[in-house]
């Protein structure tokens, strides 16, 4: 897992810098991607206001739009600008990936750099940069330190996408108390308000958009708000203080971010978010382990167990050593343990300051079981819910992390569960400010905890997160988060996530990043009205789906035991990957979705619906010629329905050759998991 950083072929050619000459606008600039197809030009109107406009082999996608900020206590970037200056270059390199959804990435664009200057004094400027790729874009804003600007205050950003044509819009809201954790919308795209991001559009003549941004470092996070027609503008989520972001200048904005496909699938496959983050910065990363794991979790949420002290509680010696004997016979690399810590008896959600991040409750000693994980060839995974109060958690996160590393626990799910707004986090004046948990200072903790984390080769993966945007790739050890609505919910007494919603995550959430979403169900019936609303074998499809390198198994370990034929499944797939593709898929409708195991010749396949029943070919032609494999079947039976016999499941094999279509057949709420062996 050493990431290897290697160039197979490093071009860095063609740079131009064109003065502007005395005339007061600029005719428009711009640039093309490598293969021509994707443009990007760049203009500034009769009043100066500066704009940019995306085209797709010559048609509109993003028409002119505009670019710049409201500062809080300085005059604007908005008007009275001109292109003074701009330049020209390429770039061509490819990269390896310690661990992901594919080995090896080309990193291949073309990039413009303009520089805005304003017409009068002060004529303070900033430079636009923009990178095309043949599948999206890029861009920021780059601000020098000059002088009037030398402290940055942010009160809007003004970059807006205005979509060309009419489209569908597949979005969840922003602002609201529950986070991330919604349900994604399905409107004309007229009707999106506040929206997150990603957000993913369909225009109406299929051309798919997925807008988003990548390298969220000391800024606060992005939304989108629909201002008119088909125009949504940049919306920064709140600060603490007297400013959204607060920046001491140098320093450059994330990249906002444009992926374009005439297909869903190709949405998926973009490496866009990733390659415009920085390499890795941690050096040798052979210490992050993706995995699969079981826990003390989905008990709690099933209300068998709690997370409190008392006679119901889930951390004991006795549980923990047996999800560890479990993890061990089964392959399994770790046992998630929740409620171990002092400080879950109290008032926790969104208060926190009753936890201990060291202090185990008497009957969980975390000393014996961190070594009797060890001796089993399993780790402890440790849990920091900290109900969003950042500033707590920080004051006992050094310490928390030495004792992980002493006791071997190389790896951490952390928690923030408060009302959107009501995280804590401590100003640069001393003093506990609420704050939202997609804000700048969010943003600065997360990246602490990463960072301290990483000194003691320890991954992290946070939920109630802030929003991924492909630092993974800088920070290798931020190996997975949640940030959308889990498998929990179809565990409590709320409706639960209906059989269009991972369908909708992966062309949605999932284009930012790995999620923990926590499949592997084969007890349906929860206090969810209607359970958990899959089939037994969409639930293994999901392993393949839904991209995360650590994957846990989260049933109840008795349900596993009763089912050992389904669970087969579960035990085999890998977590790690050489190769990705998406073979068919519509946003919220279905997908199937081939990964090859980076540690052999094997392929796995994993396919789900919607509440519809499907049909699907499946061309095996990713499989290597002249090869043959078995290939391993779970599919829904003949009376599969997720609503009337979810456990309905056939396990089969048959032979198969690279020249071979499969024909999948989905039951409602359905799926099919595929092991290709390699012969």
């Amino acid at each position: 897992m050493l990431l290897r950083l290697f160039a197979l072929t490093v071009l860095c050619v063609s740079t131009q810098v064109l003065a502007a000459p005395s005339a007061p606008v600029l005719p428009k600039v711009g640039i093309a991607s490598p293969d021509g197809s994707l443009a990007v030009e760049v203009t500034t109107d009769n009043d100066g206001r500066p704009s940019y406009a995306v085209l797709r082999g010559g048609k509109p996608v993003i028409t002119p739009s505009r670019l710049g900020f409201i500062f809080l206590d300085v005059p604007k970037f908005e008007r009275n600008f001109v292109i003074a200056r701009h330049s020209e270059s390429s770039f061509d390199q490819s990269w390896e990936q310690p661990w992901g959804e594919r080995r090896r990435i080309r990193n291949h664009y073309n990039e413009l750099r303009v520089t805005l200057k304003e017409k009068t004094a002060p004529k303070r400027s900033i430079d636009v940069v923009f990178r095309v790729y043949d599948d999206g874009l890029g861009f920021r804003y780059e601000f020098p330190k000059q002088p009037g600007l030398e402290q940055v205050r942010i009160g809007s950003e003004l970059t807006e996408f205005n979509i060309a044509e009419p489209a569908t819009a597949w979005w969840i809201p922003a602002g609201e108390w529950n986070r991330e954790e919604y349900l994604y919308h399905r409107t004309p795209l007229q009707e999106v308000g506040d929206a997150q991001t990603p957000i993913t559009l369909r225009t109406d003549n299929g051309l798919h958009l997925s807008i988003h941004e990548a390298a969220l470092v000391d800024y606060a996070g992005m939304n989108l708000t629909r201002i008119e027609g088909r125009k949504l503008r940049a919306d920064l989520t709140p600060g603490i203080g007297d400013g959204k972001v607060v920046r001491n200048a140098p320093f450059n904005t994330p990249w906002r971010t444009l992926q374009v496909s005439d297909d869903a699938g190709g949405l998926v496959t973009s490496s866009l978010i990733l390659n415009l983050n920085e390499p890795n910065t941690l050096g040798d990363v052979s210490w992050v382990k993706p995995m699969k794991y079981v826990g003390v979790w989905w008990e709690m949420h099933l209300d068998r167990k709690t997370w409190a002290s008392g006679p119901k509680h889930g951390a004991t010696n006795q549980n923990v050593m047996k999800h560890i004997d479990f993890a061990a016979r089964h392959g399994f690399g770790g046992v998630l343990v929740e409620g171990w810590n002092v400080g879950w008896d109290g008032d926790w959600f969104g208060n926190g300051e009753d936890f201990s991040f060291t202090q185990p409750y008497p009957d969980f000693d975390i000393e014996k079981l961190a070594a009797y994980a060890k001796s089993r060839n399993v780790r402890l995974i440790g849990h920091h819910e900290t109900s969003g109060n950042a500033a707590h958690y920080e004051s006992q996160m050094d310490a928390a992390f030495d004792l992980y590393q002493r006791l071997g626990i190389n790896a951490v799910k952390t928690g923030y569960v408060a009302d959107a707004g009501q995280a804590k986090v401590m100003g640069l004046a001393g003093k506990v400010h609420y704050a939202w948990h997609e804000g700048q200072d969010m943003a600065r903790h997360h990246l602490k905890v990463v960072t301290e984390a990483a000194k003691r080769h320890i991954a992290v993966n946070p939920h109630e997160p802030i929003k991924d945007t492909g630092l993974r790739r800088t920070y290798p050890n931020w190996i997975s988060r949640e940030g959308a609505r889990g498998m929990e919910f179809s565990a409590w007494g709320v409706p639960g996530n209906p059989p269009e919603h991972e369908a909708n995550l992966v062309f949605t959430r999932l284009l930012a990043g790995p999620m923990d979403y926590t499949p592997g169900i084969f007890g349906m019936k929860t206090r969810a009205p209607d359970g958990v609303a899959t089939t037994w074998a969409k639930q293994l499809a999901l392993y393949v789906v839904i991209y995360s390198p650590i994957q846990m198994a989260a049933d109840l370990l008795e349900n596993y035991e009763k089912n050992p034929g389904p669970f087969k499944f579960i035990e085999d797939v890998p977590v790690d990957w050489d190769e990705t593709r998406v073979l068919n898929g519509e946003v919220g409708d279905y997908v199937t979705i081939v990964r090859k195991d980076r540690n052999s010749d094997d392929w796995y396949l994993g396919s789900v619906s919607d509440e519809e029943a499907r049909e699907l070919q499946a061309p095996l032609s990713f499989l290597q010629p002249g090869r043959k494999y078995v290939a391993q079947i779970y599919r829904d039976g003949d009376k599969a329905d997720w609503k009337r016999a979810p456990q309905d499941i056939v396990i089969e094999e048959r032979s198969v050759t690279s020249a071979d279509t499969l024909t999948l057949r989905l039951a409602p709420g359905g799926g099919q998991a595929i092991r290709f062996v390699a012969r």
